[in-house]
């Protein structure tokens, strides 16, 4: 045990600089200052070090969080990367995105006296000080193999995959509808919580370590598309990991009005105008600027649609939920920074109808009471009776989560078997479908989740793809050649 660990008791939490609400209001830009070494060796020096570490057991990935903040504050941070990169493929991603209040931070064992180690933000800081110093490197394999594996879908989950496969030497060729890398991480996520050079960032090294991309490639029978038994013929093994992108809809009176647009269109169009994108006129009605803007959900997807409004010049923004904050799904570090930067929310509310001739103009809603816990023991919510209220709304913004989209019909598959969600379904151990040398990971297997949990079934696919390879295909051409 080093003496430079369990500086809890002596040295306060402090997590990195924060910019103003007013500065980070005006821009896109993440809205944390980096640690500079002397912070991240004094915060990393709270650990305790404790015999059975909470903080690991409660991440997706396991990562050795003890091992690394004992190194970052003996300032052997090339070391602490490694340890860092050994069980996590994407740790500056996860150090910026990852809920950790809600995960490794939240189960600190010193929380309950002291306020947690401050481990997203060490684990942000170690990684951009590897990449700084030229420590990350291409994965390059020891061995090249003649097995291809095809992948379905560049996001967390996929790319994950990528490089453990690309690591074993397998040929790896990844395949996404979308223009860019990244998925979601480009496309869903504002850039104030990720700016998107970081994705380009991994995007490059993948490239370099022999991950072959097809940007603009849609899998199904449409017009450009590669038909799935086309891609199956082409690969030795197949990994979807596709997400789930389909919104969630709500009905109701007024329900189709003009104005009231999904999350996920909502975000994309912000994004890429940040990326420099040129967008069609009609996206016009994807812009908040000036407009009184009601956020319906009270997830991380709705915080980056109620901070984006801000950002955007919105005359006013509120987020609906029908919960109260307290039982919101979404990060309550997501809904300080919102409330800092002025959003205002409307708990216990839920929507009745949309109002508004042709184009929506106001949300006409209803308080709600929590009652008693239902079969999966939240608490349940009823209407209170006379309590309608309206809000005036420009712009309606639908962010009620995500479904699977119907992959056995897009793509002429009635034998890849699905859940009564829609989700894939695999083996629990291998991650296989129903359909022979067809895995599946993250989103699309386990519904709307975070991205730690998509890498980690990324990770784990490619250790099952790898053993079934192994276990069928090489011995297949053992046998042809016997």
């Amino acid at each position: 045990m080093t003496s430079k660990m369990l500086k809890f008791v002596s040295v306060s939490q402090r997590q990195p600089e924060k910019r103003t609400a007013d500065d980070r209001r005006v821009d896109f830009d993440e809205i944390y200052e980096d640690f500079v070494p002397e912070q991240a060796t004094e915060q990393a020096s709270r650990c305790s070090q404790c015999g059975v570490p909470f903080c690991s057991v409660h991440c997706p990935l396991g990562n050795n969080i003890p091992d690394w903040l004992m190194l970052t504050a003996q300032g052997r941070l090339e070391e602490a990367y490694d340890i860092s990169s050994a069980t996590n493929t994407f740790p500056e991603i996860c150090g910026r995105i990852c809920p950790q209040d809600r995960l490794c931070e939240g189960n600190c064992v010193i929380e309950p006296g002291f306020e947690s180690v401050t481990i997203g933000a060490v684990e942000r800081y170690i990684t951009d000080t590897a990449f700084e110093n030229g420590w990350v490197k291409p994965t390059l394999p020891v061995q090249e193999r003649t097995q291809s594996v095809g992948i379905v879908g560049a996001g967390p989950a996929g790319l994950a995959a990528a490089e453990r496969l690309r690591a074993q030497g397998f040929q790896v060729h990844v395949y996404d509808r979308y223009d860019r890398v990244g998925g979601l991480l480009v496309y869903g996520i504002p850039g104030f919580k990720l700016e998107k050079h970081i994705v380009a960032r991994r995007h490059a090294l993948l490239e370099e370590s022999g991950v072959v991309f097809h940007l603009g490639q849609g899998i199904g029978a449409g017009a450009g598309e590669l038909a799935f038994e086309d891609l199956r013929a082409k690969h030795d093994a197949v990994l979807i990991a596709t997400g789930v992108y389909k919104s969630r809809e709500l009905g109701g009176p007024g329900s189709g009005l003009a104005g009231i647009e999904r999350a996920l269109d909502y975000l994309t169009a912000s994004n890429r105008r940040s990326l420099g994108d040129e967008l069609p006129p009609e996206a016009s009605a994807l812009d908040a600027q000036g407009k009184a803007v009601v956020v319906l959900g009270g997830g991380d997807t709705a915080m980056d649609c109620v901070r984006t409004a801000i950002r955007q010049g919105a005359e006013s923004v509120r987020c609906l939920y029908r919960r109260d904050k307290a039982n919101m799904p979404g990060s309550t570090r997501e809904v300080k920074n919102a409330e800092e930067e002025g959003v205002m929310f409307e708990w216990l509310a839920a929507p009745e109808a949309f109002l508004g001739d042709s184009h929506v103009t106001g949300v006409r809603a209803t308080r709600m009471a929590l009652g008693l816990p239902d079969a999966s023991g939240r608490q349940s919510v009823e209407a209170v009776e006379g309590s309608s209220f309206t809000l005036k709304a420009d712009l309606v913004i639908k962010a009620l989560g995500f479904d699977p989209e119907p992959l056995p019909q897009l793509w002429a598959q009635p034998g890849l078997d699905v859940s009564r969600w829609g989700t894939l379904k695999v083996g629990h151990d291998s991650f296989m479908t129903s359909l022979p040398g067809v895995f599946a990971a993250g989103d699309i297997v386990r519904g709307a989740s975070l991205v730690v949990w998509a890498i980690r079934d990324g990770r784990d696919a490619a250790a099952s793809i790898h053993q079934w390879i192994e276990d069928n295909v090489t011995a297949s051409a053992m046998a042809e050649q016997g």
